[in-house]
Parts: structure tokens; C-alpha cells; sequence
């Protein structure tokens, strides 16, 4: 089966900044992909080539196998969009904001009624249908943008994004209702800076930095190919980090905390109690954030 979205050397350049730096990767059909990087990797700029709102400037990119150069229009009416803006019309109600996007897609009056109704109960926010946007809260107006993103009845939806800023418990609605539409086959493109939302969404996804992608995989394949299983984690004393690097072992210190990385907590843990006079110590399992953080460092990018 052809991959659903395609990439080949794809490169993007603004003027003197080269934004996406000649990368691959291939989206499959129901599968839910996603970007990962700290801000600046070229994650935005990748989802808007995807959308067709901004040319390539090298490579080959196709969408549901059209080339994105030649065939937007098409390409765009299969596409369902969650940008990371809550950008809905304040002047209009819950109803209104979806009645009007509707029109874009040329949607009858009445296939467009049937539609909001069926996606009002989908987000749950059928009791809303004539609020105006400014008394809904947060996580009621990223639910809605979903809603109108499927408006279209799209082939790929594209989240960037998507819950930036929620509570808690309106990430996990939105997370739950993005697993109901994978269900039903809709291929999911995501960017998101939240490792535990890309660990619980994503069944591939690829860590990118400075415009190119540094690992592609399975987030649990990539956890325990790039660290291991295990983080072993011990305060962080002279004496100890003397130990550490004369046995040559790979750690990281973090503030005041030594982090080692490991697949054998156990029999590690037991040789450094006995070998470098570990205090206190803590294993916990490995995850995506370790992973990020290892591959792209700890220095706050604006």
C-alpha cells in the first residue's frame, strides 16, 4: 500500500535560514505520525508544505499521491486542520463558527446540519451549540476547533499542536476522541511538545533539531534503543561522579542528580552501592523525554 504522505530530501530554505534540511519519512494510511523537536527544529514548517500553504524549495513531497506543487486544491479538500491558535470567529456561536466553515467545502445546508450535530456529541459540547466563543473555556474551544476540522469528513487530520495549554483532564478527552478517530481509519499528523501525548498517541514519530530528523521509530523502540529501560537516579557527590568516571560509565548530571541510563537497574544499582558508595538512590523507567533531552540538550530555545 503507498504511504499516505510521502517525503523525499525534502528541504525548505527562508532567505539565509534553512528551515527543513533535505529529510524522508513516510506517513501510512490510519496510522498516527508525529513531530517532535524543540522550537525552531522545522516541525511547523513541515505541517505547512503538508497543507499546501507553503512551497518546498527542494525535494519531493506527495500527499494522498499528489504532488504537493501541483495538485494543492485537491489536496486540501482531504485535509482536516487543528493549528496551534484557537483562531474561531468571537462573534459568532458554537453552531455559527461550524455553519460558516461548512460553506468553505460547499457542503448542503442540510449534510452540514446532520454533520454539527453528529460532532457536537463527538466532543461533547452539544449543550453549547449557542454560546459565543468567548464564554467557552479553553478545552471547550480546542474540542470545537476538532469538530470543525472534521467538518470536511477529512482523509488526514493534522493537530499542531493540539492541546497546548490544557488542564489535565480536557488533554485526556481530546486524546481519547483523537483514538476513536484512528479507529475509524483516520491517518493522524501531530506535532506536540508534550512527550507523554506523543508516547500516548503516536504509533511513529521522528525527534527533529535544526531541520533534521535525528531518530524515526516506535516511541518505546526508540526509548529503549536510544537510553535503555531503566534511569538510575543518585545525588550527585564528588566522590560518586569520581567513581563513575573512572569505571567509564555513560551518566548525565542534572542540577544536583546523577541520571544513568540502563536496561539492568538491578545489577547496576548493586555494583555502585558496592563499588562507588551510592547514597540514596531511585530507578525509574526510561521515557520519550529522556530521550528528547538526551538528543537535543537542556538550553531554552525562543
Amino acid at each position: 500500500m503507498p504511504s499516505i504522505v510521502s517525503a523525499e530530501n525534502l528541504t525548505k530554505k527562508y532567505e539565509d535560514l534553512l528551515a527543513v534540511n533535505s529529510i524522508s519519512f513516510d506517513v501510512e494510511q490510519g496510522e498516527c505520525f508525529g513531530f517532535l523537536g524543540p522550537n525552531g527544529a522545522g516541525k511547523t514548517t513541515i505541517i505547512k508544505m503538508i497543507q499546501c500553504v507553503s512551497p518546498k524549495t527542494l525535494g519531493k513531497l506527495e500527499v494522498l499521491g499528489m504532488d504537493v506543487e501541483f495538485y494543492s486544491k485537491e489536496i486540501k479538500r482531504n485535509l482536516g486542520v487543528v493549528p496551534q491558535e484557537n483562531n474561531l470567529d468571537p462573534d459568532f456561536t458554537v453552531y455559527e463558527n461550524l455553519m460558516v466553515y461548512s460553506r468553505y467545502f460547499n457542503i448542503p445546508k442540510k449534510e452540514a446540519r446532520q454533520s454539527i450535530k453528529r460532532l457536537l456529541k463527538f466532543i461533547q459540547l452539544e449543550d453549547k451549540k449557542d454560546t459565543v466563543i468567548d464564554r467557552l473555556s479553553g478545552g471547550m474551544k480546542r474540542r470545537l476547533i476538532l469538530a470543525r476540522a472534521l467538518l470536511n469528513e477529512p482523509k488526514i487530520l493534522i493537530l499542531d499542536e493540539p492541546t497546548v495549554g490544557l488542564d489535565p483532564q480536557a488533554r485526556h478527552l481530546i486524546w481519547e476522541k483523537l483514538r476513536s478517530l484512528k479507529r475509524e481509519g483516520v491517518t493522524i499528523i501531530l506535532t506536540t511538545h508534550y512527550m507523554e501525548e506523543a508516547s500516548q498517541l503516536c504509533d511513529r514519530l521522528v525527534i527533529m533539531d535544526y531541520g533534521r530528523i535525528l531518530v524515526e521509530g516506535k516511541p518505546e523502540d526508540i526509548v529503549r534503543e536510544q537510553i535503555g529501560t531503566s534511569v538510575l537516579e543518585a545525588k550527585a557527590d564528588p566522590e560518586v561522579l569520581s567513581c563513575l568516571q573512572k569505571m567509564k560509565l555513560e551518566f548525565e548530571v542534572v542540577e544536583d542528580t546523577i541520571r544513568i541510563f540502563t536496561d539492568r537497574p538491578s545489577d547496576l544499582m548493586f555494583v555502585l552501592t558496592n563499588q562507588c558508595k551510592l547514597g540514596q538512590t531511585t530507578v525509574r523507567s526510561a521515557t520519550l523525554e529522556d530521550v528528547f533531552l538526551k538528543l537535543t540538550g537542556r538550553a531554552l530555545r525562543e
